[in-house]
């Protein structure tokens, strides 16, 4: 893992605990790497035969110059996965980039049962995380609803998005009537993470029974947002799942074999439950 700062991440974590329980010979690693020297890292890891990367922020944008990125993560604008192999894309030999955080949002939502096809689905940010996972469940076929602060970044981010489904953007002073419209509503925002764990950008009485809220913040596990959800009788999903998900996306690329997911959640789960 390669990020600036990257003293915070948990992939670690979760991908030690799959190596182990598989019994193969592998360690993951987070070093703090900065924007000047990403290219380097990057080239670095490569040569001294590393099996892959995992990019946090600030590095995700950048990366886009230095690897070849897939189709989604050029249309996202941002690469989280790094594959080194023995293939030579458009002139560059053996670095393919990846995105695999709007297919662990998509895989959070299935595995509690949720389908996307046709779904009204709020997304409350519109920053990377929000690309990401709008344009993945665009592209499953919701129908995405974009809501941020600055309406500007909303309708653009919806324009962008709008080239793999259906999407509109919104700002905040519509969230209660696009709160009750919605199925699915996604917290992508940095709201109600430690340390303003009392703030939430919807309430319980903006949501109701049957509907699914997912907030992708995972520190605190119970954030005000999924308090006021399990009020208003909603299904929640906290930000572990999307994470441990997101994760094993990348351990299948790296590796080629099934991950563990129980074992890398337990994992996780395990160390937040001790902080």
């Amino acid at each position: 893992m390669f990020g600036d700062p990257v003293e915070h991440s948990l992939s670690p974590v979760m991908h030690n605990a799959a190596y182990k329980a598989l019994g193969m010979d592998c360690e993951y690693h987070k070093f703090r790497v900065t924007m000047d020297d990403l290219e380097g890292a990057i080239k670095g890891a490569r040569a001294m035969g590393f099996g892959g990367v995992n990019l946090t922020i600030p590095l995700k944008e950048k990366a886009l110059g230095i690897v070849e990125p897939d189709t989604m993560a050029q249309a996202i604008g941002a690469v989280n996965t790094i594959e080194f192999s023995d293939d030579t894309i458009a002139g560059i030999t053996g670095i393919a980039g990846h995105n695999t955080d709007g297919i662990g949002a998509v895989k959070a939502l299935a595995a509690s049962g949720v389908d996307i096809p046709g779904s009204r689905v709020l997304i409350l940010g519109a920053g990377g995380a929000a690309r990401a996972v709008a344009y993945q469940l665009a592209k499953d076929g919701a129908r995405v609803t974009i809501a941020n602060r600055t309406l500007g970044k909303a309708q653009e981010l919806a324009g962008n998005v709008r080239s793999v489904g259906d999407a509109n953007g919104t700002g905040l002073e519509e969230l209660p009537k696009v709160t009750a419209d919605a199925d699915i509503i996604i917290n992508t925002t940095s709201v109600g993470m430690h340390p303003d764990t009392d703030r939430t950008l919807v309430t319980a009485d903006m949501m109701h029974t049957g509907q699914v809220i997912f907030d992708i913040v995972y520190s605190p596990l119970k954030t005000r947002l999924l308090m006021e959800a399990k009020k208003a009788g909603a299904v929640t999903i906290d930000g572990i799942r999307m994470l441990v998900l997101q994760g094993a996306e990348s351990f299948r690329i790296w590796t080629g074999i099934e991950p563990p997911v129980d074992v890398m959640e337990q994992a996780v789960r395990d160390v937040l439950g001790n902080k």
